[in-house]
């Protein structure tokens, strides 16, 4: 197991295994995001109370959950970085920022559509609203720290740090509706008893969570690969490669 571990841990190993597995992850991430959308735009029944406003859920939900995922990912990375010093774990926490704030943005900002006709307000400062936006503030200072060294080795022990100590806002957001009394809908998927959502709106939203996940996977390979470039540039693995 651990020979397995080092070896992945290894840039040559793992940057032409990323080029291998970009494709398999690629294509079935397009075709579950067309067949989610196509079923929730058209397939699934419109919401007794929010009637086709309530659509936007198949990008916004999947986009929040990606959200936090890709955090929580990210601090992992940092930590298996920090504690047993592996580069390509850095490289993967570095990697996963811009994609996880990508991810946030999109689900701040689809949020802000769906309330203004269901709450009549673009923005409220409710607590997991407000929470959410501290994610992406904490996406953006992650990436801003890294780039403020131009030691490659310091910003990458700065920046896990604050990976590691963000991810508390994870849980944050997640029982934020539990916690306060605010105007976001409490949860209606993640929950210990059946969903209160329709099979036929609930199938499309995990497929569009698959598909999501697998975009997120094959971003990821993309731009691992692209941070190996840039860290191994002077490596003679690379040259050979080349």
């Amino acid at each position: 197991m651990w020979t397995w571990f080092h070896k992945f841990a290894s840039p040559p190993h793992a940057y032409r295994l990323l080029g291998r597995l970009a494709p398999w992850l690629g294509w079935p991430a397009l075709g579950l995001i067309l067949l989610a959308t196509w079923w929730g735009l058209v397939k699934a029944p419109a919401d007794y109370q929010q009637g086709d406003a309530f659509r936007i859920l198949y990008v916004h939900a999947p986009s929040a959950w990606m959200s936090m995922f890709i955090y929580v990912v990210m601090a992992v990375a940092a930590a298996v970085g920090l504690i047993w010093r592996i580069k390509l774990a850095h490289a993967a926490a570095a990697a996963s920022a811009p994609i996880g704030a990508s991810f946030t943005f999109l689900a701040l900002a689809t949020g802000s559509i769906w309330g203004k006709p269901m709450w009549g307000t673009w923005w409220v400062w409710d607590a997991r609203l407000t929470s959410e936006l501290i994610l992406l503030f904490l996406y953006l200072g992650y990436m801003a720290l890294r780039s403020s060294f131009d030691d490659p080795q310091r910003a990458d022990r700065a920046s896990a740090v604050l990976a590691i100590v963000g991810v508390i806002n994870v849980p944050i957001i997640h029982y934020s509706v539990e916690w306060w009394t605010t105007l976001h809908q409490p949860a209606s998927v993640t929950k210990i008893d059946k969903p209160s959502i329709h099979i036929e709106m609930l199938i499309p939203l995990f497929i569009m969570i698959v598909g999501f996940q697998l975009y997120y996977g094959w971003a990821l390979s993309r731009r691992l690969r692209g941070e190996i470039l840039q860290r191994e540039r002077n490596a003679t693995w690379l040259t050979k490669t080349a």
